[in-house]
This record gives C-alpha cells, sequence and structure tokens, in this order.
C-alpha cells in the first residue's frame, strides 16, 4: 500500500504515527495524573515503612526515601547499594519510579530490593505521589 501513496501521503502517515506516539509516551511517563498523596502515604505506611524512612539521612533496611523523586538510583549518602543499582544509571522520575516499583527486579536485575513488586496501578500512582512530596 505505500508504494502506491504519493509522497505527501506518506509524509503526513508519518506524522501522524510520531504524534500518537508521542501521546502514548506521555500517558506512560505520567502515572500519577490524578494521584492521591494521603492515599499514597497509607500505601507506604502499609508496603514499605518496614524497611524505608521518609526523614533525611535516615537508612534503614532500605535508604531514605526523603528526596527520591528526581534523585540517581544508588546515590542516597551512608547506604551501601548493590552494584546493579549504583551502575543502573536511573533517575527516580514518576516513570521510572513507576517502572520499577511494579517489578524492581526487571527493572534493576541484581537489585539487593526483597519487594517483588506493587501490582495495583492506582496504589502504585498514590505511593509516587506521596514520594514526590518528600522534599
Amino acid at each position: 500500500m505505500i508504494g502506491l501513496m504519493r509522497i505527501g501521503d506518506h509524509a503526513r502517515g508519518m506524522a501522524l504515527g510520531a504524534v500518537l506516539l508521542a501521546g502514548a509516551s506521555f500517558v506512560v511517563a505520567a502515572p500519577a495524573l490524578g494521584a492521591d498523596a494521603k492515599a499514597g502515604q497509607a500505601v507506604f505506611k502499609s508496603q514499605c515503612s518496614i524497611c524505608h524512612a521518609v526523614q533525611a539521612g535516615r537508612n534503614m533496611t532500605g535508604p531514605s526515601l526523603f528526596g527520591v523523586v528526581g534523585r540517581k538510583a544508588g546515590q542516597e549518602a551512608g547506604f551501601h547499594y548493590s552494584a546493579a543499582n549504583e551502575k543502573s544509571a536511573l533517575v527516580w522520575d514518576a516513570a521510572t519510579l513507576d517502572r520499577y516499583l511494579t517489578n524492581p527486579r526487571a527493572v534493576v536485575p541484581g537489585t539487593i530490593m526483597t519487594y517483588p513488586g506493587l501490582k495495583d496501578d492506582a496504589k502504585r500512582a498514590d505511593l509516587i505521589e506521596y514520594l514526590s512530596t518528600l522534599h
């Protein structure tokens, strides 16, 4: 079918495809739209607080999550990270946190975090919204 299209038609089709792809990327990159930080705090308390603190510099079994949004992975001072986490070159933005919190070992193979992941999309979005308030 492309062989029968005029060049202008093909270019318009490519442009439309790029717009649709960009729109799909926005949806994936913005998991916290409509999320509730207060509900996220409850998720944190039930799912994360056994290993993580939200106070700056208070590392536990896991690193402090104060200021985690926007931080490079493996960089919290005073915490011993796996080599995989230190070398991951990730930055904890909302989209990366969403992927990581869904399945940590798939995103950072070799991580020492034993948490299997939070599969509930709404709870994960709420948690990320809460983490974004910690600064």
